[in-house]
């Protein structure tokens, strides 16, 4: 069965024999393989350096629906994104699209009677991509069976073989990320699980957590972005800045909103939220009557008008700060809970 290193060669010859620079990138377009021998275009020397390809780059393969292609292509000149004309080969495996073979020809002077040796190594690539993918499949597979095991709860043999899956240690640390963001693992819920290999970040989920703990660390960054919804604005917006959130995102579900301030439920209660959305407002922001007129784009009379509605149906006094205190705690679980 061929190798990486097969292709490799292969394309080295086949830079021999063409006098032109090949590239070979894969279905999401990284540059696997390459050699670079004669002139090559902007475009095509960041590609090599960067090991990425330009987004105008990468726009051409749906500007010439390149993906479709089952024979090569060729595209014209863009001085605009830096490319020179070059021909386009698929790679195709039992009819399946893995990538796409680069040849530069700036003179436009290779027909295509003489991509022969170029179709037959873009098979060669497709046939390894194909194996390669595959197996990552396949690893994909059993990690994310081992991940589901985990968000049940600890479990010290899936700690183990998943950590001799992804060749990480045993007591590696892990983050999460909600929503979830690039370079991790896939989790349901739009998170990412990101493993601590050089120091800790900003994570939804706060400080690392060992893997045997991936449950609790979900629990986190769902309870996170929960209170973000709700209104919180933790800084970092992390679970270690949510502050006097972590009270509301703690409270057992036995606890209602009355046991709280009776006054949450009665103001949830309304058929309208302006008085709700006020008062919510005014303890965020200390009683601060200009400060919410001017979030809530209304005349200061408004919020005095409203100020009363409020004592009336409460009994609060939102001028007094004791009593907006256990108010603001009750209007927070009200908002928290009201998210999925």
């Amino acid at each position: 069965m061929s190798t990486e290193a097969e292709v490799q060669a292969a394309v080295d010859r086949l830079n021999a024999l063409l006098g032109r620079s090949v590239l070979v990138e894969d279905v999401d377009q990284h540059p696997v393989w390459w050699c670079t021998r004669g002139p090559v275009d902007p475009t095509r020397l960041r590609t090599i350096l960067h090991r990425r390809v330009d987004p105008g780059a990468a726009a051409i393969v749906k500007r010439f629906k390149l993906d479709r292609a089952t024979s090569p292509v060729r595209t014209p000149a863009m001085p605009e994104v830096e490319m020179w004309s070059r021909w386009c080969v698929p790679l195709r495996h039992e009819g399946r699209f893995l990538g796409l073979m680069w040849i530069l020809d700036r003179d436009e002077s290779l027909a295509e009677e003489d991509l022969g040796p170029a179709i037959d190594c873009a098979e060669l690539a497709a046939a390894v991509l194909a194996k390669t993918r595959q197996s990552a499949e396949s690893i994909r597979f059993v990690r994310d069976e081992l991940v589901a095991r985990l968000l049940e709860g600890p479990d010290e043999e899936a700690v183990r073989e998943l950590a001799r899956l992804q060749q990480i240690p045993h007591d590696a640390l892990v983050q999460i990320e909600a929503p979830a963001r690039p370079g991790g693992w896939t989790l349901p819920d739009d998170m990412s699980l990101h493993v601590v290999s050089r120091g800790p970040r900003a994570a939804t989920s706060g400080a690392p957590l060992p893997l045997i703990a991936l449950r609790e660390a979900v629990r986190r960054a769902a309870a996170t972005r929960r209170a973000a919804l709700a209104g919180a604005r933790p800084d970092p917006p992390t679970w270690d800045g949510l502050g006097a959130w972590r009270l509301i995102v703690d409270a057992p579900e036995d606890l209602t909103v009355e046991a709280l301030h009776p006054g949450a439920a009665i103001l949830a209660a309304q058929p309208r939220n302006d008085l709700l959305t006020t008062a919510r407002l005014l303890v965020d922001v200390g009683g601060d009557v200009t400060t919410a007129a001017h979030e809530l784009h209304v005349h200061r009379t408004t919020i005095y008008y409203r100020l009363e509605r409020i004592k009336e149906l409460t009994g609060v006094d939102m001028q007094d700060g004791l009593a907006r205190t256990h108010l603001q705690l009750a209007l927070w679980l009200v908002a928290y809970r009201a998210q999925p």
